[in-house]
């Protein structure tokens, strides 16, 4: 499958903005900075980590062109699943973050509470999917 089977029934194909692109990286940064606040709850530390993997999958998204019909339902999934065609992300992984998409919504809806070890799982996460995305980018444009 490719993300270009998908137009239409969840993706929609746009024009690359490098602003919007380095907008969403800058927010992913700034979610990853506050998922690191001890004094925050561990619910909000990682839905401020989940939020942070989701900014860098949309960038990762609009940077090849494509974006999520949000009037569609499942478009975090699709955003996660389409890591796999965007930035080379491992089944193994975006199973993982599926996982915490699941996590989150639990969480969100029961009033769960989220364990530290899966915050800081969540962190770590978001983390090196940053690290990805700007080791695509540089590998891509030559920027770093």
């Amino acid at each position: 499958m490719t993300l270009n089977n998908l137009v239409g029934k969840t993706l929609e194909t746009i024009t690359t903005d490098k602003n919007a692109i380095r907008r969403l990286i800058s927010a992913a940064e700034r979610n990853i900075a506050d998922s690191k606040i001890s004094a925050v709850s561990p619910e909000n530390r990682f839905d401020a980590a989940y939020k942070a993997i989701m900014q860098i999958a949309n960038a990762a998204l609009q940077a090849k062109g494509y974006r999520t019909l949000t009037s569609k339902p499942e478009h975090h999934q699709t955003m996660i699943q389409s890591l796999s065609k965007t930035l080379g992300i491992e089944n193994d992984t975006i199973i993982l973050l599926d996982a915490m998409r699941k996590q989150r919504n639990i969480a969100d809806y029961s009033g769960d509470i989220i364990p530290e070890s899966t915050v800081k799982d969540c962190i770590f996460q978001a983390e090196k999917l940053l690290q990805n995305f700007n080791n695509w980018l540089a590998t891509k444009t030559g920027e770093s």
